[in-house]
């Protein structure tokens, strides 16, 4: 009985940190967290898409994060690595974050889907599937679920390919939750290959030269937006230009 209720207390605590991370590095596209114990102390993984905002200058982000999640989370000698996330609009916890803000400005909740959509299939996903839930319009609570591509829903590749993260936003109307389940092509496990595919892709392998070219590093881009907020900010205007289904609907009257 001891083991469960330790399994649970670290559970609990886990879901604490990542609800305080949530709101404490959200300008740093706050993605998902990683804990480790080894021997010497506590490894701590955070997957942002900027991590110079959790870094901080000359390390103090990460000095003063150290302090809080020895203190108040109770990790010993926490060792903290920041992990860029390359690809943000394929990472459900990101886009769950993006989404809940443009609720909170006052965003339709059907023009917020459309985009958050055409988003992420555009970014290259295989499918995706955005349920939302709550006092959407009316003092009713009522739930919508749209999907678009290809998304598994039982079975191996639905476990190894679909990742999903869950958001509750206060609005004006009320508590609205927000689930997105996302489909990655590049996790797809094909059931069946063929021998000969297998042989051209070894051949190719073979022919591929040894030479190694260095790139030099690309300069930042100071029109890119640095912060989540100023993501927010840009897509706020390109949303009022996505048609939703009523729009459609009345079109074809």
């Amino acid at each position: 009985m001891s083991s469960v209720k330790n399994v649970i207390n670290d559970s609990y605590k886990l879901m604490l940190l990542k609800d305080y991370l949530r709101e404490a590095i959200k300008e740093a596209g706050f993605s998902e967290v990683d804990i480790q114990k080894t021997p010497t102390g506590t490894r701590v993984g955070l997957h942002v898409t900027r991590p110079g905002i959790v870094i901080g200058r000359k390390g103090s982000g990460i000095r003063d994060l150290t302090k809080v999640l020895e203190t108040d989370f109770g990790l010993k000698n926490p060792q903290i690595s920041v992990i860029e996330i390359t690809k943000p609009e394929l990472e459900p916890s990101v886009m769950c974050n993006r989404m809940s803000q443009h609720l909170a400005r006052g965003t339709a909740f059907r023009r917020a889907v459309m985009w958050t959509m055409q988003t992420i299939m555009e970014a290259g996903a295989m499918g995706v599937q955005i349920t939302t839930s709550g006092k959407l319009r009316g003092d009713r609570s009522s739930f919508e679920k749209h999907s678009k591509g290809v998304l598994p829903r039982a079975g191996h590749q639905a476990t190894v390919i679909v990742s999903e993260d869950i958001v509750h936003v206060q609005t004006k109307m009320g508590l609205i939750g927000v689930r997105i389940r996302i489909a990655r092509k590049e996790r797809f496990i094909p059931e069946f290959e063929l021998k000969a595919m297998k042989k051209e892709a070894k051949v190719k392998v073979e022919e591929v030269p040894q030479e190694i070219e260095i790139v030099e590093e690309a300069q930042i881009d100071p029109t890119k937006p640095r912060t989540e907020s100023e993501v927010i900010e840009l897509e706020e205007k390109l949303i009022e230009t996505v048609e939703t289904f009523e729009e459609v609907e009345e079109e074809l009257k």
